[in-house]
């Protein structure tokens, strides 16, 4: 177990955002679809993208990864087989692309994983794949085990549970026979997350067409093998805005490598900061981000009520801002959250509150009060990468210094991010505890 000392130091300056996993996993698993030969540039080969190489190594992909380019090269001309063991290894998303992708391939196969993993719900696929063909063994997590073709239908599912369950299917339908529909059941939430996957869709020759329910989805889709570059993370961007805005000194920071267009929902967090007070410029490819009035009580920032349906990556971000800005701050439609790596809302409580906040978790998310200062002292990480990283920010406020548990975790999204932290000025010292 590794542990991370946090400090109050942070001058500010510029940095490369990492390549988004969210993407990564989307064109990993469309250039193995293609059943040709890819390359996908720009992959920071996190435990998470490890976990999907490994995903479809084991459905007979060849994968090569360069680790002074960045750069994956798949030979996908052996997809299927008959049999296979999945590890997913800690990535929910792995796991819930791969299921459907699987069945539809009509590979018998073995799911397994670890942490969490095998505790969170399935139970939209334990429901749907048995009506459509396919035999489904599990005791209620994993390991779990599938067999039988996937066959088209109407797929019937709620939009407010995890939108992963929408993209497993949206991979998965065009490589069957015959038509399909995904129909959803209640408004659909993390909508960026969907739009993402439709985006790289296209640009593997898939199309799926909306409608008012959900999407039409066409069978005998061929994926078509191309090289494609992964963009920059916005859900990772929002740690260092964070910082920008409790920074002491009002430091800048430049956040280099975020397309302007992109898709990724949690493109949501420039307005967000800019709400509690932060100032943001845009440039091609950049942010630009400063607090001009860091030196007033609580920063100059103020709380406002935060609707975190669509953005739930970034409540433990927002909640750390939240807790240093004057007055309330609810985040509401949250409660997916609980169902993460940890449950993420009584995580960030029990650290902010610890630390010397006021924070209190509600069924569906935060109640805070804004405090100028925190005190400092040990927060639990949770073995969750982003109650750890969210945490960092903390540290600029904190009286004297903060320590946090298992540092380690931000291997699963992030791995060079305590580097990046001190390139920005930051402090943080890693002690393996053995």
């Amino acid at each position: 177990m590794a542990q991370v000392i946090y400090g109050n130091t942070f001058s500010g300056g510029s940095i490369q955002v990492p390549p988004s996993k969210s993407a990564a996993h989307r064109q990993v698993l469309c250039a193995a679809l293609s059943r040709g030969r890819c390359s996908v540039s720009n992959v920071d080969m996190n435990e998470d993208i490890k976990a999907t190489v490994a995903a479809v190594t084991a459905l007979g992909v060849q994968a090569r990864y360069d680790d002074a380019s960045s750069l994956l090269t798949l030979d996908a001309s052996g997809l299927g087989g008959q049999n296979a063991v999945i590890d997913c290894g800690e990535s929910g998303s792995t796991l819930r692309f791969l299921i459907p992708i699987a069945a539809a391939l009509g590979v018998s196969a073995r799911f397994e994983g670890r942490g969490r993993l095998p505790y969170r719900p399935l139970g939209v696929y334990k429901e749907l794949l048995p009506a459509h063909g396919v035999a489904f063994s599990s005791q209620g997590g994993l390991p779990l085990e599938i067999s039988g073709r996937l066959k088209s239908g109407v797929y019937r599912l709620p939009g407010d549970v995890s939108s992963q369950f929408i993209t497993g299917l949206l991979f998965a339908l065009p490589l069957l026979e015959g038509d399909s529909e995904i129909v959803l059941t209640s408004p659909l939430e993390s909508k960026g997350y969907v739009d993402l996957t439709l985006s790289v869709l296209r640009e593997f020759g898939v199309a799926a067409q909306e409608t008012a329910q959900g999407w039409k989805v066409s069978g005998g889709q061929r994926y078509t093998a191309r090289n494609t570059r992964v963009e920059g993370d916005w859900s990772q961007a929002a740690f260092f805005l964070c910082m920008a805005a409790l920074s002491p000194q009002g430091a800048q920071v430049e956040l280099q490598g975020l397309r302007r267009d992109s898709l990724q929902g949690d493109k949501a967090c420039v307005d967000l900061f800019r709400n509690f007070g932060l100032e943001i410029s845009g440039r091609r490819d950049s942010l630009l981000a400063w607090n001009p009035r860091a030196g007033e009580p609580y920063g100059g920032l103020r709380g406002f009520p935060i609707d975190a349906s669509q953005i739930p990556d970034m409540v433990p971000a927002l909640s750390v801002c939240a807790a240093l800005s004057r007055g309330e701050t609810r985040i509401y439609n949250a409660q997916r959250l609980r169902l993460k790596e940890s449950d993420r809302l009584a995580a960030m409580a029990e650290a902010l509150t610890g630390l010397g906040g006021q924070v209190r978790a509600t069924a569906d998310g935060l109640l805070i009060q804004g405090v100028p200062q925190l005190a400092g002292g040990i927060a639990q990480g949770k073995n969750d990468h982003r109650v750890v990283m969210a945490l960092a920010a903390a540290g600029l406020r904190c009286e004297k210094g903060l320590s946090v548990t298992d540092a380690q975790s931000i291997r699963k999204s992030y791995p060079g991010f305590f580097r990046d932290f001190i390139k920005l000025g930051g402090f943080a010292h890693v002690l393996d505890l053995g």
